[in-house]
Parts: C-alpha cells; structure tokens; sequence
C-alpha cells in the first residue's frame, strides 16, 4: 500500500511517499481502508519537533521517539471504510462507514490502517463528507476537554478564544455558544466572518487590537495556537477565571505553574484524552446541526508535502484534509 513516510524529523521535505506493507487486522482490531485523513497541528509539530519538545512529550506520557520517530506514517484523524475485522470485534462490521481518531500511534496518511475497536472510532453520519468527517475528530474533542470539562462554560460567561479561526478554535467557539456563552474570537482579518458565521458575538482582529489592552475581562481565555503572551493574557482573566494553554512551551509550563499558586485563577494545560464517548457527543451536535466542521483545502495522498507546508505557514483554518480516495468513491 502506499503511506507517507517520516524517518527522521525535520521540515516537510521529510517526508516521502513510499510503497509499505498493508497491515493485518489482530483480533481485537479492524482494518480500515482510509478516504480521507488530515494534516493536524499534532502531525507538523511531531514532524518538525526539536529535541526539547520530544522530551517534553516523553515527560507527559508521550513517547514520539527522542532522537527519531517511532511512529513513521503520521495522519492522526480519519473517515473510511472498514474492510476487514478480527475475530473478536463486535462493534462494528465489514462495510461500516466511520470516522475517528488514530491516537498517539497515527498512521491514517496511508491507503490502510489499523485500530482496536475500542478507539476513538464511531458510525459516520450519513449528512458528512468524508473530508468532513476527518476535520472533526481532533480540533473537536480538544476544544470539547477544555471548554466543558475543564472550563465547564456555563451561560452568560464571557469566553475568549484566541485562534478562534484554526482546527481547534472553530470548534471552541461553536462549543463555548453551545453552552450558553459570550463568546469572543481572536482571530486575523481575513476570517472574521468566518469565525462571526460560527456564532462568535464580537471578534478582534489582532493584527489591529491588542485584546489585553481592551480593559475587557473575560471568565474563560482559551489560547488554542500558542502564539500570544500568556503574562499579558491572564492579566484579562477575571480573579476567579480560567486560563486554557491548549498550545504551550516548556518556559510557559513554569510560568504557569507559578500563576496559578499565586492567584485563584485556574491554569489548565496538557493534551485531551481520548474518548469514544466523547465522538459520540460531537457527532451528536453535527446531526443537530450544533456545531458544524470547518474545511480549508484538501490535498491528494501524492501532495502530502505540500499541505504541511500550507500547515507551517501558521494561517491554516479550520481543517486541512489529505484525500487517498477522493470523495469515497468505491464506497
């Protein structure tokens, strides 16, 4: 089958399309036939990650390889077809269209995967695309962690996003009007509407305004992309506020630790944990029309280089969608 391939991390040239042996389902797992994958923020930071972000990862529990990669083939979310299952699957059956999230293995920039059938792995609604479908599962559920469970927004707070246009902002934005509150999105000038058409009820263009220079204060700051001062940005917080790194540095960790023993702000950051239940829930709020994905350019398999650079450009919106087989067609 044919993957893209990474042995050693760097920029997108790093990257190769190359000729792999298809996987066998075990037991416990299905095989997937891939229609469409993606280009997360997970796969161009793992891609082009030094050696002080590897370590960082090893220290949360992620072990990525420290010197070289240890999972090869990238491509975090996906959409497809199950062609094949193990003896011991009972959730889902051959044929089944789905879509989910591939874990910290990856894997699903490639014509075939495989994943245990417990994963983050749900029925794809009938009303997405394929392309659709494989925008969600990462930008969602991160932005689904952080604004209900560790924030838990409740109506009439006042919640900023910061990269409200991106994978995960898209989805923050939505997530945060879902549970009833004002939301502000930070964003640059080219997609104000765009974050406005997701139900953002004011937006800041940064490239004009300073939002830390307002005098506004927020009960929720959710800085989705890692680019903003986060000394400058808890100083918006109200007293009893929450802070959400979903994007941090190491120098950021120690900061943020100090803050949040000096003051009863509350500082989160880390990644979200993986939760089938939890892809249920967003599929859920796409059926209903709550929330709804966001697309920017799709790419086929062969032009995977060139979609990481457009990622590495930083003005990525929404998702950022690797095509194997374009629009499902032997589905």
């Amino acid at each position: 089958m044919k993957a893209i391939v990474f042995t050693e991390y760097g920029p997108p040239d790093v990257l190769q399309l190359k000729e792999v042996e298809k996987p066998t389902p075990n037991d416990n797992e299905v095989l997937i036939k891939v229609y469409a994958s993606s280009v997360s923020s997970g796969d161009y930071e793992m891609r082009s990650s030094p050696f002080s972000t590897r370590f960082m990862a090893l220290l949360f529990g992620f072990n990525f390889g420290l010197t070289s990669p240890k999972h090869t083939i990238l491509g975090n979310e996906v959409a497809w077809k199950i062609e094949a299952i193990g003896k011991d699957v009972t959730q889902f059956n051959v044929g089944d269209l789905v879509y989910g999230h591939c874990g910290e293995c990856y894997g699903a920039n490639a014509e075939y995967v495989c994943l245990p059938e417990d994963a983050e792995l749900v029925i794809k609604p009938d009303s997405l695309t394929f392309e659709e479908a494989a925008s969600i599962p990462h930008g969602a559920h991160s932005a689904l962690y952080f604004i209900r469970d560790q924030a838990n927004v409740q109506p009439g707070q006042k919640v900023l996003i910061y990269g409200a246009s991106g994978s995960v902002g898209s989805y923050a934005v939505q997530l945060a009007k879902y549970y009833g509150a004002e939301v502000t999105g930070v964003c640059s000038t080219r997609n104000l509407e765009m974050v406005k058409s997701l139900g953002a009820d004011k937006v800041i263009d940064y490239t004009k305004e300073d939002f830390t220079q307002n005098g506004e204060t927020y009960d929720v700051i959710y800085e989705t992309v890692g680019k903003s001062s986060f000394e400058k940005n808890v100083g918006s917080l109200k007293e009893d506020g929450t802070y959400l790194a979903g994007r941090f540095g190491l120098p950021q960790i120690a900061k943020m630790g100090l803050a949040s023993v000096r003051s009863d702000k509350k500082i989160v950051f880390g990644a979200a944990p993986g939760g089938k239940e939890d892809l249920a829930f967003i599929t859920k709020l796409v059926e209903e029309e709550k929330i709804k994905p966001v697309v920017d350019r799709s790419y086929p398999l062969s032009e995977t280089v060139e979609a990481h650079r457009y990622a590495d450009t930083g003005h990525k919106r929404g998702g950022l969608i690797i095509t194997v087989v374009p629009n499902g067609k032997t589905a």
